[in-house]
């Protein structure tokens, strides 16, 4: 017998058509995981196509050319610059190292090489290499050599010919292996021998540190090599027990390196088990969180990190981790905002490709890349706007910023540099007047003051002075040069003539005037020369040691350790500092 609808329980009813709803749904549901199914699969397959297309459109123009073209062509030069464009069109970080260049690579990752432990450079005036600097302790400074000393010949191959780069492969090679240098003296004019033996040369990470004479504690940085980590914690466990109370940690000019030495370093002032940085890629396996694995040296000690914007990666990942966890204080000027990863890949023929694989996040969630690499669908790089940071909140809740590097919370600028200081330093020096005092001042004076202390004196500098009014030494003043400048974009757009008066009464108020300019300039030249005098006595570490004297930046961060509500009050949030 039918039984009427309206007979049947309304609850029933409703039951029915939530389930038929629940396999509808289930059954859109299941229709779009196919379709994305069929979408990814074919986008896959699209992307797989393009790179097998590519690959074989590259191997046919490469098999064309080395068939037809006029020339015989070098295969590894062909080759390896259409790789040098492909990875340099990706980003600055992305290299490939062929074998040859697997020295330079184990240098820049470890600070090592085999050699005679000497900086070499090209003097204009004499077209001849020269010794710039013996490093303290190596085989160059051991047997003698000076700066100035010009290089005649490698086990009897001559040298006068040859330019940097062909001198450096032959003064390297293999550890233990002994050869015959001969060289030029300039200040004695006489050609001398030295029988010099390579060995493994290990740049030191950090060239000076101490306690100066206010009690804080200085040093300094300038690569994140292998083991530097270890360097730095014995720097400051030797420190701490010569008394200091407070450190001024300068990482200016470091364009990074390990990322996992930063983390050592961060270590050395944080406890056991912070997260410091995350790694986070295209590839689940290459991601990663790096933490404090060791006991730390010292939690209280008051830290100002010194940055500017030549420090980058790791350096930054190192004063931004400290000042997410209000750690420290970040004393100076804007870091440079590389927070990209690179990793090592093995290739065919024993080379090597460094390969962005990451980007960076530090303990405050954020990134500080500055620039964004744009490759999908043509597109540009372009520099992160600060209207599209972001606001992050350190450990203790005061608020800082992604993209661009890390904003110090102290801004303190240096002084800039007179363009007259690149022209002496040998940049565009052809006279080599800077360099030639330098070496002639060395071999007038068998000892100078400590290094800490010493100083070019009034005399001595004007001795200099002459000497280049003396000299062929020639120079663009920066004014005289944007005047130029000016005129070109006036002439272009109409209105030189109407004001062609002032331009020329201009141009002789601002004829560069070398005998003015040598006065005005008097202390950054006096800088300049006094830290290549000391480095040529005391090295690297008196170079240092010397720029304290006179260090804007420096000054401002001890000043800032001896007030300690200052420094406190900086690590503070701001809702904190309200109340």
């Amino acid at each position: 017998m039918p039984v009427a609808i309206n007979s049947i329980p309304l609850q029933a009813v409703k039951t029915t058509a939530r389930a038929i709803k629940k396999m509808e749904m289930k059954k859109i549901f299941a229709i779009a995981c196919c379709c994305m199914a069929v979408w990814s699969g074919w986008a896959q397959s699209d992307h797989d196509f393009k790179v097998a297309k590519n690959l074989d459109v590259l191997n046919v123009i490469y098999k064309n050319l080395d068939m037809m073209y006029v020339d015989t062509l070098d295969a590894d030069e062909v080759v390896g610059n259409g790789i040098n464009a492909m990875l340099q069109s990706l980003d600055p970080y992305t290299v490939y190292y062929p074998e040859d260049k697997q020295k330079d690579l184990k240098m820049m990752l470890q600070g090592k090489y085999a050699g005679i432990g000497a900086l070499i450079r090209y003097n204009f005036k004499l077209g001849r290499v020269c010794i710039d600097e013996p490093y303290e302790n190596m085989p160059a400074a051991e047997v003698g050599l000076k700066k100035g000393d010009v290089i005649l010949s490698i086990d009897g191959e001559d040298m006068t010919k040859r330019d940097n780069a062909y001198v450096s492969d032959h003064l390297r090679g293999d550890a233990g292996t002994t050869f015959e240098l001969r060289i030029h003296r300039p200040s004695t004019q006489r050609d001398m021998k030295f029988k010099v033996t390579r060995r493994s040369i290990q740049l030191p990470s950090v060239p000076y540190y101490g306690v100066q004479s206010n009690g804080l504690g200085y040093l300094n940085l300038n690569s994140f090599t292998e083991g530097c980590g270890k360097e730095v914690r014995n720097a400051i466990i030797e420190m701490k027990k010569a008394g200091m109370r407070g450190l001024v940690f300068d990482l200016r000019g470091n364009g990074g390196g390990s990322e996992q030495e930063a983390v050592n370093i961060v270590n050395c002032f944080v406890p056991k088990g912070r997260l410091v940085v995350s790694n986070r890629g295209k590839l689940q396996r290459v991601n990663r969180d790096y933490r404090t694995a060791v006991e730390p040296v010292d939690t209280l000690l008051p830290v100002v990190v010194l940055v500017n914007g030549s420090s980058a990666s790791a350096s930054e990942i190192t004063s931004g981790a400290l000042q997410d966890m209000d750690r420290a204080v970040v004393m100076g000027t804007k870091t440079y905002g590389k927070g990209l990863v690179q990793s090592m890949i093995d290739l065919p023929y024993n080379g090597q490709m460094k390969l962005t694989t990451n980007k960076y996040y530090i303990p405050s969630g954020r990134c500080i890349q500055k620039i964004n690499y744009k490759h999908a669908d043509g597109g540009s790089t372009e520099v992160v706007a600060d209207s599209l940071t972001k606001t992050f909140y350190t450990a203790g809740g005061r608020p800082v910023k992604d993209g661009g590097g890390i904003e110090p919370d102290v801004e303190v600028k240096a002084d800039s540099l007179p363009s007259i200081t690149y022209y002496l330093a040998g940049v565009r020096d052809s006279a080599e007047v800077l360099n030639d005092y330098v070496v002639d001042y060395i071999a007038r004076h068998p000892t100078i003051a400590p290094a800490a202390d010493f100083e070019l004196s009034d005399a001595d500098y004007e001795d200099f002075k002459q000497r280049v009014l003396a000299s062929s030494f020639k120079y663009d003043a920066m004014s005289d040069k944007t005047l130029e400048n000016l005129e070109k974009v006036a002439r272009f757009e109409g209105y030189y003539e109407e004001a062609k008066p002032e331009f020329e009464a201009l141009k002789k108020k601002l004829k560069p005037n070398l005998a003015k300019d040598l006065d005005f300039n008097k202390l950054s030249i006096k800088e300049l020369l006094t830290g290549d005098i000391v480095a040529a006595y005391y090295y690297q570490r008196g170079a240092v040691q010397n720029t304290l004297r006179t260090d804007k930046q420096v000054k401002a961060a001890f000043d800032l350790l001896l007030d300690s509500a200052k420094y406190h009050s900086l690590l503070r949030p701001q809702k904190e500092e309200a109340k």
